[in-house]
């Protein structure tokens, strides 16, 4: 049968499982496989591109909410300015930290994302990311993983069942199925990004 939506999905999770007395474990599957998934992949189709104006002196802003991964930052100048990545405790000992002026550096705390030098007006910032797949739920019947990647949807809950399978020979199958498919995925999607990409050079910024 066709995987399309939450409830096709739960259909086949409880045919394969094949105990009808889960049938009502069977949301807690997925959503413990959509944990997993957040884990397992950072891919093309879960990036998306925001955009948000700087406010003079201010160091610190909130991450989007369904903010999972950082791909770059840059900021909308005339030429565009890519602003390089440095840990926290890089910031920390950066020469001139609490100094103002255009950003050249950000990193991640927490739910917020730090700048360096401290904004000295408003810049226009774009952030490429990875965001989360939105979860499958009754009033949220599909997303793009299922879509493209059902499979995954599939094994990845069959695997999440295992506390209630106890010594199941089934489980390892599964298990093995789940890794193939994040391994095509993730090699498709490795293959898919640099294709046709030419080497770019690191940017010296100088002092921070």
């Amino acid at each position: 049968m066709a995987i399309t939506t939450y409830a096709e999905l739960k259909t086949a999770i409880s045919n394969w499982l094949d105990r009808t007395d889960l049938d009502d474990r069977i949301p807690e599957f997925i959503q413990l496989a959509e944990a997993r998934h957040r884990r397992d992949f950072k891919i093309r189709r879960m990036e998306t591109r925001v955009t948000a104006n700087t406010i003079a002196d201010t160091e610190y802003y909130s991450l989007p909410d369904n903010f999972t991964a950082m791909r770059n930052i840059q900021l909308n100048t005339d030429p565009k300015t890519p602003l390089e990545y440095l840990t926290p405790e890089q910031m920390d000992r950066v020469r001139g930290g609490s100094t103002t002026g255009k950003p050249k550096a950000y990193s991640i705390i927490g739910n917020n994302f730090q700048l360096r030098p401290i904004p000295d007006g408003i810049y226009e910032i774009e952030m490429l990311y990875f965001k989360y797949f939105t979860a499958l739920s009754d009033s949220n019947t599909t997303n793009d993983m299922l879509t493209f990647h059902p499979d995954l949807y599939l094994y990845g809950s069959l695997v999440e069942a295992e506390p209630y399978l106890q010594n199941d020979k089934r489980v390892q199958t599964w298990a093995g199925f789940y890794d193939r498919a994040k391994n095509d995925l993730i090699t498709t999607n490795e293959r898919d990004r640099h294709s046709g990409v030419a080497p770019t050079t690191r940017i010296d910024y100088g002092a921070y």
